[in-house]
């Protein structure tokens, strides 16, 4: 095979090769033991630490940079955007708004479960939520969006970005922008395992907040689940990965473009395509080249690390029951779904993010502009957890009332209960010495 594209051979194989379904945040040891200094830093010495981690992670020049982006900032910023990608990141926000304005919960709901016996639940927005949009390969106002709006959405309080700053000390222009057509006008210049300590701990300047949402590199990831009981660190969100899932159908020139797409992220991404047809297999390695001839060559170069390494490239299973075995046990963050017909194979899926289905709908298009929220799971945590959502932004009260005359029934069961496990308190608490209110005849 060409340009050293990693291909696995699974025809002859029934068992998946637990190696297949690693990533590179699958082993946090190493950036535990980086990010714990960094965490103690800021935990500390506040902003003096987010000052000092901007130089020497970030490149800033300007000791003295301010950690809050200020209103000049966000006006400067609207000033030098260009107006076609203030089009597309207005066009993005509105289907993006739509899409989690339809999944918000209804503010409460209650049913009688017995006579006399109410129960309900109320939804409440979370008080306050950092969300993180990275900027260490590239800058990412579709994070804002994916990130901010579902908030907005949710109604939460106190809603703030953290995002690494550029070596000048300023923010992206695109981030900044989304920023304030969402309506967030927190904006604060730090990234990494630091801002993530930022949130956690509060600083002069940042604010302390009660959950932190977002995608980041396994250094945020790390610290995420260090500081998980000081702050909720949101669903599992580490490097992009993706797997495009075909049958014989596909024109592998077309596969080997979505194929690419997650790849470019990083070096730390994980992209693979999975197939049970030689012809598409053989075809996408052989159309991969010229597709990076055409692309910037740092991103080539990441696809290429990413394809040619140990977490991403072409798998070919026996046969198409076995290609979609190897996906649900690798619970994709993105897959996409290149067959005759998709929407029936998308019953066959149980594990994945999102889901994309045909040719027409590949990850670039949900990334930005669909609606559905492209802030997902990874790492495994499809088969558990969800994408980024309006109910990441909320919290669910339960609540219930019992009237004086469904009381004694409700009592006596619960009673029996009590004395069952040994709970005296609890049963005394419903006995006869319980001094209830006599119930008014009517």
């Amino acid at each position: 095979m060409s340009e050293n594209i990693t291909f696995h051979d699974l025809t002859q194989t029934g068992t998946i090769p637990e190696a297949l379904l690693q990533r590179t945040e699958s082993d946090l040891s190493v950036f535990f033991e980086r990010v714990k200094p960094i965490i103690e830093r800021v935990r500390t010495e506040g902003d003096a630490a987010l000052r000092h981690f901007a130089q020497a992670f970030d490149g800033v020049t300007a000791p003295e940079m301010s950690i809050r982006a200020t209103p000049e900032e966000f006006d400067a910023a609207f000033a030098s955007i260009e107006p076609g990608v203030l089009e597309s990141i207005k066009y993005g926000i509105r289907n993006i708004r739509r899409f989690h304005e339809a999944q918000k919960p209804e503010e409460s709901w209650m049913i009688e479960v017995q006579p006399g016996i109410w129960a309900g639940d109320r939804n409440i927005p979370i008080d306050s939520v950092a969300c993180y949009v990275p900027r260490g390969k590239g800058s990412f106002p579709s994070v804002v969006n994916m990130t901010t709006i579902p908030g907005k959405v949710a109604g939460v309080p106190r809603l703030i970005i953290v995002t690494p700053p550029s070596p000048d000390g300023t923010v992206d222009a695109g981030t900044l922008v989304a920023a304030r057509l969402i309506g967030v006008d927190e904006v604060y210049k730090c990234g990494g395992a630091q801002a993530v300590a930022a949130v956690a701990f509060g600083t002069e300047t940042v604010p302390a907040c009660a959950k932190i949402v977002g995608p980041g590199s396994p250094y945020v990831v790390a610290a995420k689940r260090l500081l998980s009981d000081r702050i909720d660190p949101g669903i599992p969100a580490g490097p992009s990965e993706s797997i495009i899932l075909t049958d014989d159908s596909v024109d592998p020139v077309l596969a080997a473009l979505d194929l690419i797409i997650e790849s470019e992220h990083g070096p730390d991404s994980s992209a693979w395509l999975v197939t049970s047809s030689r012809r598409v297999a053989e075809g996408v390695i052989a159309a991969l080249p010229a597709h990076w001839a055409e692309m910037d060559p740092k991103r080539a170069d990441f696809s290429r690390t990413v394809l040619g390494g140990a977490h991403g490239g072409v798998i070919l299973t026996k046969d198409f029951s076995a290609a979609v075995d190897f996906t649900n046990a690798y619970a994709p963050e993105h897959l996409e779904i290149l067959t005759v017909d998709p929407m029936a194979d998308l019953g066959r899926i149980r594990n994945a993010g999102e889901v994309l289905l045909g040719t027409a709908s590949p990850v670039t298009l949900c990334n930005y502009v669909l609606g559905p929220n492209a802030v997902l799971p990874t790492n495994r945590a499809a088969r558990t957890h969800s994408p980024l959502s309006v109910h990441d932004f909320m919290k669910r009260m339960s609540f219930a009332r019992v009237s004086p005359e469904a009381y004694p029934e409700a009592a006596r069961h619960a009673e029996r209960f009590a004395r069952y496990e040994n709970f005296s308190g609890h049963a005394r608490a419903v006995s006869s010495a319980r001094p209830m209110p006599k119930i008014q005849p009517r």
